[in-house]
């Protein structure tokens, strides 16, 4: 998700601009959002902007264009494609998810196979009390939940899961829309969890849960031993992109 919507080509033609040489610079003043053929749409001076493939950016619902037209509407001189990942989304959604739903579905149920609650330390005892007290309960909930029990183990050796449950998870993953799947399969691999991203996708959890039950190892060994600036940075940038997709699921459940 790298890419960002091109300009209109029109507009492109007009002010001759060309994206591989050049910044894309602002060319609207107002952003709103308009409800078109198929879903909403953003709309900049009345244009829709495009995805990388030239498809329109509409959206299943309008909660879900607001966000991105909020991105559109908060841009300053020049398009900075980091302060757009609601764009990202929708342009992944629309232009590669669409023809990939199956591949898609695959690799999320690959992190099932191998899911990150699934596996314990062997020490120390406090670090795998907290394992056990945190992560049990969301084993459980998908057992219940979602129809996949999933197998916990000791160390970092792979453990195969019940090919069944890893099934499950494929077939939860391919009855979602393209913008919802886009999403689950931005935050399973984030999160390291399947049912992490599921969960989350259900707002059983909510975005800092989920990200903390994620990098519980993580926060523990910060804890004995400290944690410097620019992993403190590179933390907070993940909990950013979780808080997002929690926005992203909610946008589209509205």
């Amino acid at each position: 998700m790298s890419h960002i919507p091109p300009l209109d080509p029109h507009v492109a033609a007009r002010k001759g601009f060309r994206e591989s040489e050049e910044r894309v610079k602002r060319f609207w003043t107002a952003v709103h959002v308009e409800a078109t053929q198929g879903g909403w749409a953003v709309q900049l001076d009345g244009r829709v902007p495009k995805t990388p493939a030239h498809a329109p950016l509409v959206l299943p619902t309008a909660t879900a264009a607001r966000l991105l037209a909020d991105e559109w509407a908060g841009q300053g001189e020049f398009l900075d494609p980091a302060t757009m990942p609601a764009t990202r989304l929708a342009s992944t959604a629309i232009d590669r998810v669409s023809q990939a739903r199956e591949p898609v579905a695959d690799e999320i149920a690959a992190w099932a196979g191998s899911d990150a609650l699934c596996y314990l330390a062997e020490g120390p005892a406090s670090l795998v009390a907290r394992q056990q007290r945190d992560w049990a309960p969301w084993r459980a909930w998908a057992a219940v939940e979602l129809g996949c029990h999933l197998e916990p183990t000791e160390g970092i050796v792979h453990r195969a899961q019940d090919p069944a449950a890893v099934a499950r998870v494929r077939d939860l993953a391919l009855r979602l829309d393209d913008f919802a799947l886009t999403g689950l399969a931005t935050a399973v691999p984030l999160l390291g969890s399947a049912v992490l991203g599921l969960a989350l996708h259900r707002g059983a959890l909510g975005p800092d849960a989920a990200f903390d039950l994620s990098r519980l190892d993580e926060a523990f060994q910060e804890e004995r031993w400290g944690v410097d600036a620019e992993a403190a940075a590179r933390t907070a940038a993940r909990r950013a992109e979780v808080t997002l997709l929690d926005q992203w699921f909610r946008a589209l459940s509205d």
